[in-house]
């Protein structure tokens, strides 16, 4: 049998300690949990701790405490560059001489948690689309602050292959994953789509290129969805991709019509236009419209893979969300994709 120790530094007795209104030296009236594949979040009334888990990916490694450190400190530093008013710092957990998880500093560290303000759920983009309380001036704010955000970023061009590699990495995987026969996708037309956007990233690489070369290519938000952006004033863009910055190299255009794109399958499609509107005024130089299609057809398949990898779960939570949503996305990529081949 492990020490004390070992025993309550594992993750469960984390989740279970953190979880604990009592835990905390101003006991919050109710502590609400929160997982996620690759964290625990711990939710106040007022504030926010994120525990990472240990895991280890092909595209990650959390496995240590000292990698769940250095991630804990990107993930404050990154997310501070669009929401400075909600990352507030990075705490440790520790162990005590007799082995019990305390947040009195103590020679050994347990853990590490980012500490972040709690934000209203009902003011997130995806939130105020589904109650239908959204207004073109509040997405041309976000758009706005989004743009100078861009602008103000160093180019990427010494990086900027990263970018290509990375859209034609994760397309082979989207068309491996895509194709598997327990999806029994045929009927979708995936082999087209998928064929489609191959050849469109072949077709359209020289035009990337020369955006690297334009200084077009910097290192974005990674992530960039509706349940991520909060219309509070200011507003608050967050949970950044932190651990892997090849996924935050990217094509602004692309970035935001990705955000259009995730708009688009809540209903709310007319926010794509004001979307690109916004960079056209601030960074201007747009690609080619057959260009910001292939962005929007590759994002799609993108999506439609990890809604259907939850079906290969177990257990499966939700079952009976992931197939029609991961349709809906193959839709929005065949509507895009129809530009491009035309």
């Amino acid at each position: 049998m492990g020490s004390r120790t070992e025993a309550m530094t594992a993750l469960g007795a984390k989740v279970q300690f953190l979880a604990d209104p009592a835990s905390y030296f101003d006991p919050p009236g109710r502590i609400m949990t929160k997982e996620t594949h690759m964290s625990w979040v711990f939710i106040a009334e007022c504030w926010v701790l994120k525990l990472k888990k240990p895991v280890k990916r092909a595209y990650l490694d959390f496995s240590t405490i000292a990698a769940r450190e250095f991630y804990c400190n990107e993930e404050l530093r990154l997310n501070r560059r669009l929401a400075r008013d909600t990352y507030l710092a990075v705490r440790p957990l520790y162990c005590s001489e007799d082995g019990y998880l305390t947040f009195k500093p103590a020679e050994r560290i347990a853990d590490w948690l980012v500490e972040m303000r709690r934000l209203p759920t009902d003011e997130m983009l995806d939130a105020r689309i589904g109650a239908s309380r959204i207004a073109p001036d509040e997405i041309a704010g976000i758009a706005d602050r989004l743009a100078r955000f861009y602008s103000d970023s160093t180019p990427e061009i010494a990086d900027g292959p990263v970018y290509i590699r990375h859209l034609l990495e994760e397309h082979e995987i989207n068309r491996e994953t895509l194709l598997r026969p327990e999806f029994d996708l045929a009927t979708a037309g995936i082999d087209a789509l998928i064929g489609w956007v191959g050849a469109g990233l072949s077709d359209m690489r020289s035009l990337i290129e020369a955006r690297i070369a334009q200084g077009r290519i910097v290192e974005g938000h990674g992530d960039l969805r509706p349940e991520h952006v909060c219309l509070i004033d200011p507003p608050q863009v967050i949970d950044c991709l932190e651990f892997n910055r090849a996924m935050r190299i990217i094509d602004p255009y692309d970035e935001m019509n990705y955000l259009g794109l995730e708009c688009e399958v809540l209903g709310a499609g007319w926010i794509t236009p004001l979307l690109l509107s916004a960079l056209d005024k601030v960074l201007g130089e747009r690609p080619d419209d057959r260009l910001i299609a292939l962005y929007g057809g590759f994002r799609a398949l993108l999506r439609a893979r990890l809604c259907l990898v939850h079906l290969l779960e177990h257990p499966v939570r939700k079952p009976e969300k992931w197939r029609p949503l991961a349709l809906a996305y193959l839709n929005a990529a065949r509507q895009r994709m129809s530009l491009v081949v035309a």
